[in-house]
């Protein structure tokens, strides 16, 4: 290695010895000590730290809410250590600041402990500093003999720090459109503005946060020490409350500001045509806003979807005569507010690009909604604003959808909604003036209106605000209608009733109805006697012998082409459950719309649908494990939502994603609702040996909520 003399001289390396002259010692060849020692490298800025942020030398000292720990990495150069001795070197810290009286403070702080080269070295400044003043500060090596330069000397720079002992006084709170603690404030869906101000100057953050979400929202004000804005809308008329604090250039937080309103329910649609005038009707009444002129191609009277509160519709043929139109705008003119726009609609095709509703403006549409085909794809429905386009779904002719179309002008997005669920991808959107009429079955072009409709609309509404989520769903909400109730609590002549004198159930030899054994009795004090369990609801249930028992409608019993529920309770004795055994079933002519069985090799109850009525067809299968040999049985239900072309199983209320698939094209089974057999290869077959009960059969798709009631014996609430 290289030495040096002091003062830079450097020894001579001859032969491969190394010589220097060291006062009047000389060294002897092949000795490996450094001649001359060499002092500690200078610290770099970039190597030093304030509480484990980086060193702050311009004019922005760095604030900290305590006296912060001071870091550095030190060095000593390698050539001044012993092969194997490596130098130890110490730091040393000093601090100075201004103090109030004019003079100058200095501090030197050292850690107290020495380490190798290239080491970290902490010391923590002093408690006794003092508060809002600037202090700079440096850091210098020691190796036990000489000192490094400072941290400080050029080309360095002295590190600067505020300590801030006091935290920020929280923020005030306000809104105009929800004042504090009022019930008089702006409603549901609606935005208002909300200012956060503290007092204190040297605010650079604020956080806030609603229950329910969103939380710790983070806002920085254009200036230390100024007030921030944000916009909110209320998505139930819940008591709602912000919770807000500061944060000051040191971090330190202030108390928590909880600022409490009252949002009122959500306004009414600004406009909207129920569309269920009395035929020959030339206009279209309007629940709020103005009535719309209907064309010769529109006709009232049309049906309405079934579980809603629709009378009738508006049938539209289609032709240039298809529309209804109102003179001004549903909604105001300013491009720069939220909106949304949705209606029932059943197109009679769906061949062609179609338009539900739309808004002129000066040189075409301001936004449609409606049926989009494009060239060479397959039809979807789309919400469009100006060139922005989301779309979505798969529109059948003859089958009901609702449609929404929502624009949040503080997001910008654009974004459709079809029977109650987000469809499509949300696309950023800017809406033009929308000065002129209000179009139902047609779009405003360059070269005229086009796109007419074919087919049902019903219900259109405009809102000038959000419309939420719990209005998405309800609005897109059909009621289940009850199809029968079976408790299998009497028989008479082969047959058990329906609870409300609906079609009954017809017993083959084989099935009983079972109300309990008339002699109870305990296996563990009477050996002999086979325990029977209750019947698992009520005063009896169906039982059913695995040979030649079951029970039957004389016709099907659910359309299983459309949305459908059914459930059951269904308990099978463990020693019998060894085989596959079908619990419900409804016939086509071939084979089986749909089967529900347990599968023993699985452990698991399946639904089974074939893709068409045709025997060996393909089948699509979920299912879910569970147990078959409870003693109050396991409540089974079976859902097909035809809107959102999903089937689900239902094992004890609760479905998961094994459970659930996409079904885009059900048919619809003609034949019997079974109970305890199915269509096989060989005929009837797959007998149930066990015990059912409480079967419910409904036209529609229960909600979640709504499947935990099945297999009891009172219905679903189906509330709201």
């Amino acid at each position: 290695m290289s030495v040096r003399r002091s003062g830079g001289a450097r020894a001579a390396v001859v032969g491969g010895c190394l010589a220097a002259v060291v006062g009047a010692g000389v060294v002897a060849p092949g000795a490996a000590y450094a001649v001359d020692n060499l002092p500690p490298q200078q610290p770099l800025v970039q190597d030093l730290q304030n509480d484990f942020k980086p060193c702050a030398t311009g004019d922005e000292p760095l604030y900290v809410p305590q006296p912060p720990v001071l870091t550095a990495l030190l060095s000593d150069p390698v050539e001044d250590d012993r092969v194997g001795y490596p130098e130890r070197i110490t730091g040393e810290f000093e601090l100075w600041w201004t103090a109030a009286d004019g003079t100058e403070q200095r501090r030197t702080l050292s850690p107290g402990y020495s380490q190798g080269s290239g080491q970290i070295h902490r010391v923590t400044a002093p408690a006794d500093l003092p508060a809002d003043t600037v202090i700079s500060w440096r850091v210098r090596a020691n190796d036990g003999t000489v000192n490094g330069a400072w941290s400080s000397d050029a080309p360095g720079a002295a590190c600067r720090f505020v300590y801030d002992n006091k935290s920020p006084e929280a923020p005030a709170v306000d809104s105009p459109e929800f004042p504090a603690n009022t019930w008089w404030g702006a409603g549901v869906g609606t935005y208002g503005s909300f200012t956060l101000d503290s007092p204190s100057p040297d605010v650079v953050e604020y956080r806030y946060g609603f229950i329910g979400g969103p939380y710790e929202v983070s806002l920085r004000p254009t200036e230390p020490g100024g007030p921030v804005t944000f916009r909110f809308a209320p998505l139930s008329s819940a008591p709602q409350r912000v919770e807000a604090y500061a944060l000051d250039r040191s971090g330190r937080r202030s108390s928590t500001t909880y600022y409490m309103f009252y949002p009122k329910a959500a306004s009414a649609p600004v406009a909207e045509w129920k569309l269920a005038d009395p035929a020959g009707s030339t206009t279209a009444a309007a629940e709020t806003g103005t009535a719309a002129g209907a064309g010769s191609g529109v006709t009232f009277g049309g049906p309405a979807p079934s579980g809603t509160s629709l009378t009738s519709t508006a049938t539209l043929d289609g032709s240039s005569h298809a529309f209804l139109a109102t003179d001004t705008p549903a909604v105001g003119t300013d491009p720069g507010k939220t909106f949304a726009v949705g209606a029932w609609v059943r197109p009679a095709a769906t061949g062609q690009s179609m338009t539900v509703a739309g808004q002129d403006a000066a040189d075409g549409a301001a936004y449609t909604l409606g049926l989009d085909v494009p060239e060479g794809g397959a039809a979807a429905w789309s919400f469009a604003i100006g060139d922005a386009r989301v779309t979505g779904g798969a529109p059948e002719a003859g089958e009901w959808a609702y449609l929404l179309g929502v624009y949040d002008a503080e997001t910008g997005y654009a974004r459709l909604f079809v029977n109650g669920q987000e469809t499509g991808t949300k696309v950023k959107a800017s809406p033009a003036v929308a000065d002129g009429g209000f179009q139902i079955g047609r779009t405003l072009t360059r070269t005229g209106y086009k796109h007419r409709w074919n087919g049902e609309i019903g219900d259109v509404r405009v809102y000038d605000r959000l419309v939420v989520p719990s209005e998405v769903t309800g609005l897109a909400h059909r009621q289940p209608k009850l199809l029968g109730h079976w408790s299998f609590g009497t028989e008479a002549d082969g047959v058990t009733p329906e609870r409300n004198g609906g079609t009954p159930l017809k017993l083959a030899p084989g099935a009983t109805i079972y109300r309990g054994s008339d002699t109870p009795c305990i296996p563990d004090i009477e050996p002999d006697c086979t325990y029977q369990p209750p019947p698992m609801v009520g005063q009896g249930n169906l039982r059913l012998d695995g040979t030649t028992g079951y029970a039957a409608t004389d016709g099907p019993l659910v359309d299983t082409g459309n949305s459908f529920t059914v459930g059951v309770r269904v308990r099978i004795a463990e020693v019998d459950a060894t085989r596959p055994m079908t619990v419900l079933s409804q016939a086509g002519e071939h084979t089986d719309a749909f089967k529900l069985r347990y599968e023993p090799s699985t452990q698991a109850w399946q639904l089974i649908v074939p893709e068409r009525d045709q025997a060996g067809a393909p089948e699509t299968v979920v299912s879910q494990v569970g147990a078959g040999s409870q003693e109050r049985g396991t409540r089974l239900a079976v859902v097909y939502d035809d809107a959102t072309d999903t089937l689900k199983l239902y094992v004890d209320g609760y479905t998961n994603e094994g459970a659930t698939t996409h079904l885009p094209t059900g048919w619809k089974g003609t034949g019997p609702f079974q109970v305890g057999r199915a269509r096989t290869a060989g005929g009837w077959g797959e007998y149930l040996k066990g015990d059912v009960d409480e079967i419910q059969a409904y036209e529609g798709a229960l909600r979640d909520r709504d499947i935990t009631s099945l297999g009891r014996e009172i219905d679903p609430c189906l509330c709201g």
